[in-house]
């Protein structure tokens, strides 16, 4: 941890003391949180003075994962963003492979049609994404939430980028020996990605376990519904209440928490090695 001193130029002074003030803000909603759990129901949460004194309790965990459909909420979860996230790292890095290293007609254009995707919103694809879900019959399914979650120009590009730094000699050698494209991809690229790669994971992990827009839409039945979706549900059977829908969103937060906590150092190191700039 960086000690300010007397020696310390004042502009990175300023630099810590702006960067310790945004922890503070992303912190303040996250204890608020955690102590609104932990009040009994009917609590005054909204009363700072109030809030961090006692008496505390276990109750209202213990009541949200019983009455609640919460496990299959958090099952549901699990699995679409594990999938999502196994899928876009397949799909990214093999479309990043081809347009970085293969050659065929209309590469470039093909790059550009993929960056053209992240200018488009999500909202303006939801209408077509809806009706092609109800056509095929998957409306109601992990497969209608999963895979249009499959695409993703931002991960083709960033993968690409770091791919075009992959030097040559690398390639012509294991060509030389005898390799062909699959061997290159798999044991040469694969391998030197590792960290862009764990970057972009958790990124799409993260994202996929927020999402609520197109969830929302594409499912219809209690059973299939996901974390975001299942606890506004919850919280609105209970009125005013801020306890119990506070205690779930612990739980549901910690997955996503301990995945980012645990893997911190490989989305630095990723961001830092394909150089994207904020």
């Amino acid at each position: 941890m960086t000690v300010l001193n007397r020696k310390t130029p004042t502009s990175r002074k300023f630099l810590y003391l702006l960067g310790y003030g945004m922890i503070v803000l992303w912190l303040i909603p996250l204890i608020w949180m955690a102590f609104s759990s932990l009040k009994p129901q009917g609590s005054p949460v909204t009363v700072l003075s109030a809030l961090f004194k006692p008496p505390f309790t276990l109750e209202n965990f213990l009541y949200v994962t019983s009455t609640a459909a919460l496990w299959r909420w958090t099952w549901n979860s699990a699995v679409i963003a594990v999938v999502t996230t196994a899928g876009t790292l397949a799909i990214t890095s093999m479309a990043a492979f081809a347009l970085s290293r293969l050659h065929f007609p209309g590469k470039r254009f093909a790059f550009w049609l993929i960056i053209a995707g992240l200018m488009v919103p999500t909202e303006a694809t939801i209408i077509p994404l809806f009706q092609m879900m109800i056509d095929s019959g998957l409306i109601n399914s992990y497969s209608s939430i999963i895979f249009p979650s499959l695409a993703a120009p931002l991960g083709v590009m960033i993968l690409k980028q770091f791919y075009d730094g992959i030097p040559n000699e690398l390639v012509e050698a294991a060509k030389i020996d005898g390799a062909g494209f699959l061997h290159v991809y798999f044991h040469i690229f694969l391998p030197l990605s590792r960290s862009s790669m764990a970057a972009l994971a958790i990124f799409t992990f993260i994202s996929s376990w927020n999402n609520f827009l197109w969830p929302f839409l594409a499912v219809n039945s209690e059973e299939m519904m996901t974390l975001p979706i299942g606890i506004p549900l919850f919280q609105g059977s209970h009125g005013q209440e801020l306890t119990l829908p506070m205690a779930a969103n612990v739980l549901a937060s910690l997955p996503a928490i301990l995945v980012f906590v645990l893997f911190q150092k490989h989305i630095i190191k990723g961001i830092t090695m394909t150089g994207i700039k904020g």
